[in-house]
């Protein structure tokens, strides 16, 4: 029987004929593989600090919006949006992104995206008023989106042995779970210290940085093409990446705008139903391409566990998000926390994501232990966290019950996250990389936008009855559906997920 290794060699060999994308051309598939050792470890760096900056761009509000809210005369129900906007672009255009990266040149596509954030957020911080600087949040998680699948894709070129590749995608997915949680720290930081324009000046100036250096040190990557300049063209499949993007956009607006204006309203309900007729005429769109012509071609979903994998990674950014955006408010405005004390508050969380990625990587680099259990392993501490959360209903149960549930549920969600986005690429081709790993971000972002949505409208709902939003009902029970949804997905996990091929 052949080992996960071989088989993923073999099935990485094939991989143009299975997905229809170019290969890279022989000299610069070698201009990547063959670099040195620290020019790789440089160019790895790169990549994350690019994709650390996606993250901390997407939740360094959170500790900051009732200060930027006062300012710009933004609403506490309408403040969501200055998340959401960035999150609802991101996910959007993830599939775009990868597609452009499988099929053009992957340097360039992460050159641009990581350059356009920059001269967004700079723009940013310079408006005053709310729909402008909504608007440029949305054009920052747009530009953002061009970042991730591109890197991802460079980096499984660069790194081309498993053990190499797993572990320099376990670090650079890594990198977006300690993001999530920097940007916290970053944002409090700033607004206390500075003023909060400076939440977009300081990305602005790294990602200019980071183009630059990009720009010099990644080496030209070109790929093999068949046929004209329009053939490739066709090979974006636009129609597909039409439906799913603006699919994906009124998906994210209904589930936002639902814990804001109401589930019945008309403005949540016919997004919600146009959503889900375009992603149903994506799929149906998509089974009629040949492979070659697909934006995500049909073979994918015969990879192992895809179809398993894809839904699981919509726990992780939603179990966040939930902690995030239910704590912070409470913290801030019932306890008058400052933005400091409350982001100190969130220091298991940061506790969390290292050893969550270590023990990943190292389970993983031991072929004994089959990386469907290495995910179980990973719900059932998520799940442990959850139960406890419900009870941290005031200040003095914050060490007994949040300090722990928020330490265990971020030592899990790490594992289930690092373990996951290694998995997908691990079994498939590499040339389908990019088109992967926007799938899985795409994932992580409206699995964060629709869970924290669903738990804020419990929340509006239950405190209406229950002493309005100072009182703790609501957020309990927000809480409680967390803790159920993290059990139903860790029963899918352990029903569904088949074991590597060779583990026992």
């Amino acid at each position: 029987m052949p080992t996960p290794t071989a088989s993923i060699h073999e099935t990485k060999a094939n991989g143009a004929a299975d997905t229809g994308a170019p290969a890279l051309a022989s000299g610069s598939a070698s201009g990547l593989e063959k670099q040195s050792s620290n020019k790789k470890l440089l160019l790895l760096a790169l990549f994350c600090l690019a994709f650390l900056l996606d993250a901390i761009n997407s939740s360094s509000l959170f500790t900051s919006i009732p200060t930027i809210s006062a300012q710009l005369g933004i609403t506490d129900s309408r403040s969501v949006w200055l998340l959401a906007a960035y999150q609802l672009a991101f996910a959007a255009l993830l599939l775009i992104s990868g597609r452009f990266s499988d099929l053009y040149s992957p340097k360039w596509v992460f050159v641009c995206g990581i350059a356009m954030m920059g001269v967004f957020s700079l723009v940013g911080g310079f408006l005053r008023s709310q729909i402008p600087v909504i608007t440029l949040r949305a054009l920052m998680g747009g530009a953002g989106a061009l970042t991730i699948p591109s890197a991802q894709h460079l980096i499984v070129h660069m790194y081309t042995t498993s053990d190499a590749q797993a572990k320099a995608i376990a670090v650079f997915g890594g990198m977006g779970a300690i993001g999530i949680v920097l940007g916290l720290f970053v944002g409090a930081l700033l607004v206390t210290f500075t003023s909060w324009p400076w939440i977009f000046y300081v990305p602005a100036i790294l990602c200019g940085i980071i183009s630059i250096c990009s720009a010099i040190l990644i080496p030209r990557v070109s790929h093999n093409t068949d046929g004209s300049r329009w053939s490739q063209f066709r090979r974006l499949d636009l129609v597909g990446v039409f439906l799913f993007s603006v699919g994906t956009i009124l998906l994210v607006f209904a589930v936002t705008s639902g814990s804001i204006d109401g589930w019945n309203s008309a403005r949540v309900l016919v997004p919600l139903v146009l959503s889900i007729i375009l992603v149903i005429s994506f799929f149906l769109w998509e089974s009629r391409l040949q492979d070659s012509h697909a934006a995500v071609p049909a073979k994918i979903w015969t990879y192992p566990n895809f179809k398993v994998l894809i839904p699981l990674a919509l726990v992780p950014f939603a179990w966040w998000s939930t902690i995030f955006l239910l704590f912070s408010w409470l913290w801030e405005v019932v306890y008058a926390w400052s933005p400091i004390t409350t982001a100190a508050h969130f220091l298991p969380i940061a506790l969390g994501v290292f050893p969550g990625l270590a023990i990943s990587i190292a389970l993983q680099s031991q072929r004994k232990i089959s990386h469907k259990w290495v995910i179980v392993m990973g719900f059932v501490l998520a799940l442990i966290g959850s139960i406890l959360l419900p009870f941290g209903n005031t200040s003095h149960h914050y060490w007994p019950f949040l300090f722990p549930g928020f330490l265990l549920g971020t030592l899990g969600c790490a594992i289930i996250y690092t373990t996951i986005n290694v998995d997908l690429l691990a079994n498939a081709p590499v040339e389908a990389s990019g088109i992967i790993s926007a799938l899985f971000v795409c994932m992580l972002q409206v699995g964060g936008a629709v869970g924290s949505a669903i738990v804020t409208s419990i929340q509006t709902s239950v405190q209406q009855s229950n002493g309005g939003p100072l009182r703790f009902a609501g957020r309990a029970a927000g809480l409680w559906f967390l803790c159920a949804w993290v059990g139903v997905m860790g029963l899918s996990a352990i029903m569904l997920l088949k074991k590597d091929q060779n583990k026992d």
